[in-house]
């Protein structure tokens, strides 16, 4: 591919351009060009301790696969010395953390990290396809508007920021949207985005694929093995057999590694009890997250039995996010806590982080702001049970801002799906 010409349609290049796109499309065209039909794209298993690491085959300097746009200290070249801790993914990635003089956690602390984060996000944030996949954008409607991401983006943004290159003016290549597919591993990575949604199809319970035609019947235009324009539609990728592959079937570490609630919060009778944050609470919107702030907010419902959790997930709902496009957000979500130097994403009062990577295209020159509007939710009905919260009135949220300056809210609540 990267020997086609810039224009043809299935070089590298044009594949780049496509971003996602090459998900349907990529793998017939990659087999036509060497003349392999069982030719599939390889999936970085990241979700699994042995894979928590750059594929060597990425990492070698001579090889095709290999871009020397990426973090020195995460994706060494092959056979580079490098401190082990640093190059283990970190899937809950803070770029602002990552600093000269800083030292990641052990081997043994991160892998259990990301263990408790898969289980969060394919578990705890993922019940229905629309926690998972994220909710409705219709035909129409103003486009990215207060449309909330699944939390299969949580697995997958926080990978482009570790792997893109911080010395880089844009973090290139996968730390900026325009850039990402310029990186072969980005390949890897998304192909292993598209197997958590295999994976996530045969979990139990209400994890079923949307059956909306408006859904299934949205297509796409792309180029085939033969140069031609095709239209492809959502109901024909739902089911990769259709599509000519089956994942490799391989063991889910993280199935049972649930979180837990931080054991400062135990009183002297075991019962666990919520902090009452020191941060600066704030009870009117819009808000500036300029710096950390609590909010109380009111529960609908509460004491919910067994069935009717099984019928209705409780969510927190943070809605009317607006930021600078051009620019990278991020922030972190805890509940009943605010005590971010002692809560990690292990806890179960570490609710979750936004993460937005830039969009503009102008690749850091464009001085006019192109706002977003978004949202976050996520469930809590698994970590009210875990902080024994089930019968309180309200919760405390609060919000960390990480990066991105300029980051409004409008409101904060709690809702049921």
């Amino acid at each position: 591919m990267k020997a086609l010409p810039d224009d043809d349609p299935r070089s590298f290049v044009q594949q780049a351009k496509v971003h996602c796109a090459y998900c349907v499309g990529g793998y017939t065209q990659k087999g036509s060009l060497i003349n392999d039909p069982t030719f599939a794209i390889p999936f970085w298993n990241w979700d699994a301790p042995d894979g928590m690491t750059a594929p060597s085959i990425f990492t070698d300097p001579n090889s095709s696969l290999f871009d020397p746009k990426r973090n020195p200290k995460h994706v060494p070249p092959k056979n580079t010395f490098s401190n082990y801790r640093d190059t283990i993914v970190d899937l809950n990635y803070n770029k602002d953390f990552d600093v000269p003089g800083t030292m990641n956690p052990t081997p043994e602390v991160r892998i259990n990290e990301n263990l408790t984060w898969m289980y969060k996000q394919m578990i705890c944030h993922a019940k229905t396809y629309r926690q998972f996949l994220g909710s409705r954008y219709r035909g129409g409607e103003e486009p990215l508007q207060n449309n909330c991401a699944g939390s299969i983006e949580s697995l997958h943004n926080h990978h482009h920021v570790w792997v893109g290159d911080p010395n880089q003016n844009n973090r290139e290549d996968m730390g900026h949207f325009y850039s990402s597919g310029r990186d072969p591993l980005f390949y890897a990575h998304h192909a292993n985005v598209d197997r958590m949604w295999s994976v996530w199809q045969t979990l139990r319970g209400k994890r079923k694929d949307c059956t909306e035609n408006d859904w299934l019947e949205s297509s796409f235009l792309f180029y085939d093995e033969n140069k031609n324009l095709v239209k492809v539609k959502v109901k024909d990728s739902v089911d990769d057999r259709k599509l000519g592959y089956v994942y490799q079937n391989l063991d889910i570490p993280w199935i049972n590694h649930k979180p837990k609630p931080s054991k400062r919060v135990q009183s002297k009778d075991n019962k666990l009890l919520a902090q009452r944050p020191l941060r600066k609470f704030v009870d009117k919107f819009p808000i500036v997250l300029d710096s950390a702030v609590s909010i109380i907010v009111k529960r609908p419902k509460k004491s919910r039995s067994l069935k009717q959790k099984e019928v209705e997930e409780e969510i927190l709902v943070i809605d009317g996010i607006e930021f600078d496009d051009n620019i990278g957000v991020m922030f972190d979500v805890l509940v009943n806590d605010d005590d971010d130097k002692v809560i990690g994403v292990e806890n179960s009062e570490f609710l979750g982080s936004f993460l937005s990577l830039p969009h503009g295209h102008n690749h850091g020159n464009n001085k006019k702001k192109e706002k977003k509007k978004t949202c976050f939710t996520r469930g809590l009905t698994d970590l009210l049970e875990d902080l024994k919260a089930d019968d309180d009135d309200s919760i405390v949220v609060t919000l960390i801002p990480r990066y991105g300056d300029g980051v409004k809210i409008s409101g904060i609540e709690i809702d049921f799906e």
